[in-house]
């Protein structure tokens, strides 16, 4: 069955960058600006407002820590591996 909308959540991170955002039928919907600690909605002021709600930061904020602790266990992993030649 084809679907009426086509959404996206994308979150990334790294040892100094952090990245969390959503998306809908190709258009970014909102995305987490952690210098400001909130959920940034850029949207156009002629529509209706949407919303993830209150806890959509804290969601974000906890993916980050989770992404960072992953990092640490491959670098932990990684650290006797040889590099590819």
């Amino acid at each position: 069955a084809d679907a009426l909308h086509s959404d996206i959540a994308v979150g990334g991170c790294s040892e100094s960058d952090e990245e969390n955002m959503f998306g809908l039928d190709g258009e970014e919907v909102a995305y987490a600006d952690f210098n400001k600690k909130e959920e940034i909605y850029p949207q156009p002021p002629f529509i209706d407002p949407i919303s993830y709600g209150e806890e959509a930061y804290k969601s974000s904020v906890v993916f980050q820590k989770t992404c960072r602790e992953i990092i640490k266990l491959c670098d932990k992993g990684m650290k006797d591996f040889p590099p590819e030649q």
